[in-house]
C-alpha cells in the first residue's frame, strides 16, 4: 500500500516540526491501535524525541471504554519489553483538530473515520498504517488479532514494529 501525493505532502510538511500529535485507530482500541501507540512511543524515546511526539489511540467503536488493552496483546508486547497502559477511549470528531495525523488499522477503520471527518480537509489526515509497513506481507491492512492465536498477535507486534520505525524515520 502507498501514500497518496496529498499524504505523501503532509508528512512532509510535519517532518521535522517540534510537535507532532499522532492518533492510532482501531476498532475497539485493544489490539492494534493501542499497540502501535506502544511501539511508537518506545521507537520515540529511543531515539530521544518523546517530546516531540504526542501518541494516543482510540477506536472506532466504543464497546470498551475505559478498559485496558486486551490481555493478551499486553502479555506479547510485555515480552518485547512494551508497556500497555492506555486506557480504551472511541475516536471522536475533536480529535481531528487535536491530532495531526490519524492511521488507521484496516480499510474498515479508514472507511469510518473519513465518514466521522468534520471537513475535507480533515480526511487529508487519515493515514492507513500499512503505508509504512515494509515488510514482505500477505496483507494491505494489518490484521485484528483478536480472534486469532498467539501467532496473530505476534504478527500484528511484527507490523508494528516495521511500519513504526518508518513512521518515525518519515517524521523525524
Amino acid at each position: 500500500m502507498e501514500l497518496t501525493q496529498r499524504q505523501q505532502q503532509l508528512i512532509a510538511r510535519l517532518k521535522g516540526r517540534d510537535e507532532i500529535k499522532i492518533l492510532f485507530v482501531c476498532l475497539g482500541n485493544i489490539c492494534r491501535s493501542p499497540a502501535a501507540e506502544g511501539v511508537m512511543r518506545a521507537i520515540v524515546e529511543e531515539h530521544g524525541a518523546g517530546s516531540r511526539f504526542v501518541l494516543d489511540s482510540a477506536g472506532t467503536g466504543g464497546w470498551h471504554v475505559g478498559q485496558l488493552p486486551d490481555k493478551r496483546m499486553r502479555v506479547h508486547a510485555q515480552r518485547r519489553g512494551l508497556t500497555l497502559e492506555h486506557r480504551c477511549r472511541q475516536v471522536s470528531e475533536s480529535d481531528f483538530d487535536e491530532f495531526d495525523l490519524i492511521i488507521g488499522m484496516d480499510r474498515q477503520n479508514i472507511e469510518d473515520l473519513r465518514a466521522l471527518a468534520p471537513t475535507p480537509d480533515s480526511t487529508d489526515k487519515i493515514v492507513p498504517m500499512a503505508a509504512f509497513v515494509d515488510m514482505a506481507m500477505r496483507y494491505d491492512y494489518i490484521p485484528d488479532p483478536y480472534y486469532e492465536g498467539a501467532e496473530g498477535f505476534e504478527l500484528v507486534l511484527d507490523l508494528l514494529a516495521d511500519g513504526c520505525e518508518r513512521l518515525y524515520e518519515a517524521l523525524a
